[in-house]
């Protein structure tokens, strides 16, 4: 006995010719909830100081910086989603063809390979604006696990990244794993890496941590997501052209490892500098 997979088109809607799809939609969904939500987090915890902004020191983020923050966030998310994938992924099958990485409506796109792209140009915005890194980074953190939700939804609508080979009784038939029910990973992770994760992020916000203590957010992300990630894997098929990189792990675990090292490390030192 297996679920019944829902027969959703990938295609939202089309307009003349064009084809809207669901990806799509996630994506935009996940940008604007995250930026309106990270916009909040600023306004409800972040005071401007006059001071601060006349000598030009650096200072903690507004609301006006997350709406300047947007398009670089889109652009960061995408050229680090889309080489991360090609780098991590299908490196060979790409330097055959290169101009096919251009093609990102063709392929896949990483988390990692996101997750750096976002650390770069977060890095560059504070830079650039004279924010404080960490404050700013924070907020990103809090607001991440909305895209992931949409995401993985989208994922599970598409009938892509589906589990393992399953007699689980929550097991599904997706039409392109073959005939025996899989776990509905992407659901796992839809529920883990972005509902539960924002919970969390959400709950220590309201507890100060968000003030007392620049960087514990990014660190929990970090940790959290690193932990859920690595725990589904092993309900999750791993990708065909990779297979399993040592015994039962995947890729995707073995990029994990250092996300949970650094949120661990950037958690202790968020609490041993916690403002008084």
């Amino acid at each position: 006995m297996a679920l019944t997979f829902p027969d959703i088109d990938p295609i939202a809607l089309s307009i003349g010719p064009f084809d809207i799809r669901w990806y799509a939609l996630a994506y935009l969904a996940g940008f604007i909830l995250g930026w309106k939500y990270a916009a909040y987090l600023c306004t409800r915890f972040f005071q401007p100081d006059a001071t601060e902004i006349k000598d030009q020191t650096r200072r903690l983020p507004f609301k006006q910086d997350i709406d300047d923050f947007l398009t670089w966030i889109i652009i960061g998310v995408i050229l680090g989603g889309r080489f991360g994938y090609v780098l991590f992924y299908q490196l060979d099958y790409y330097l055959d063809d290169p101009l096919l990485i251009l093609k990102i409506w063709q392929g896949g796109m990483s988390f990692h390979g996101g997750l750096v792209g976002a650390g770069i140009v977060t890095v560059l915005f504070a830079r650039k604006r004279l924010i404080r890194l960490l404050p700013l980074a924070d907020v990103l953190a809090c607001a991440a696990p909305i895209g992931l939700f949409f995401g993985r939804l989208a994922n599970f609508i598409n009938g892509e990244l589906y589990g393992r080979v399953t007699g689980s009784p929550i097991g599904m038939v997706f039409p392109a794993g073959g005939d025996l029910p899989r776990h509905p990973s992407q659901l796992y992770e839809s529920l883990l890496e972005g509902a539960v994760l924002f919970v969390v992020l959400f709950v220590c916000a309201r507890k100060g941590f968000l003030q007392s203590c620049p960087g514990f957010m990014v660190g929990m992300f970090l940790l959290l997501y690193g932990l859920f990630r690595a725990g589904i894997e092993f309900f999750r098929e791993p990708d065909v052209q990779i297979g399993y990189i040592w015994g039962y792990f995947t890729m995707g675990q073995f990029l994990c490892v250092p996300m949970m090292v650094l949120g661990a490390l950037m958690i202790k030192y968020a609490i041993d500098n916690r403002k008084a």
